[in-house]
């Protein structure tokens, strides 16, 4: 079965290019060209990833990709954008989003953008279904953070560096390795795109304020303090 991807850019040249291009490596394509029915697209075509244009008629990316996530709707997103500032990036991310692209971009980067979300749903074959930090309990399956009667949605990402962190404990894990493993590809920006995704995880933790179980070794990366499992 071919994996479902739905484009979601208004200007007909680009989501062309994209369609044909997609198209051609394997993929299934459905196309949606306002922001304002792009959500109505994703429960009704059910797409694996969603290419995400920021600047779209109707309702911008990033309010598509906010009511994605308050919805609770796992879909992986890309989001695409002609703006190169790095808050624009880190923007897009804190609401939600797996990865982002600067217009213009190669074929090849695209696609390889996208083969490494993907596959990165699954995260690592040996770890459990269901397992826990500290207080909180994950479910690989649904991508949700149970705690204190608190339930909250996990991106593929977010999920992905904690499976990482759970079959660590206490070991200091370097920025690099996080953005090598994680990310999927050679990761060429700044590292400020992981550090945010750790502070919504230490948020979700239950962690808003001194962090207790992900801790930052300065000038390396992160570590998961040492507990036992379940703790």
């Amino acid at each position: 079965m071919k994996t479902k991807i739905l484009i979601v850019e208004d200007d007909p040249n680009i989501r062309f290019g994209l369609e044909e291009v997609l198209e051609a490596e394997g993929f299934a394509i459905t196309v949606c060209e306002r922001g304002d029915h792009a959500v109505e697209a994703v429960l009704k075509d059910e797409p694996t990833l969603v290419l995400l244009d920021i600047m779209l008629p109707g309702k911008s990316g990033y309010d598509v990709c906010k009511e994605l996530r308050k919805r609770k709707i796992s879909v992986l997103i890309l989001m695409l954008t002609a703006k190169g500032q790095e808050i624009e990036k880190v923007v897009g991310l804190d609401l939600g989003a797996d990865d982002y692209l600067t217009k213009p971009f190669g074929v090849r980067e695209l696609v390889a953008r996208i083969r490494a979300l993907l596959r990165r749903v699954p995260g690592p074959p040996s770890i459990s279904t269901i397992f826990k930090i500290g207080k909180s309990l994950i479910d690989s399956k649904t991508l949700t953070l149970s705690r204190d009667n608190v339930r909250e949605s996990l991106t593929p990402r977010e999920l992905h560096l904690l499976q990482i962190f759970y079959q660590a404990p206490d070991e200091v894990l370097s920025r690099e390795r996080l953005l090598s493993e994680v990310w999927g590809y050679e990761y060429h920006g700044t590292t400020r795109t992981l550090d945010q995704v750790i502070v919504q995880l230490r948020k979700k933790l239950g962690e808003a304020g001194e962090p207790k179980l992900l801790l930052t070794v300065y000038g390396v990366g992160y570590r998961l303090r040492g507990l036992q499992r379940g703790d």
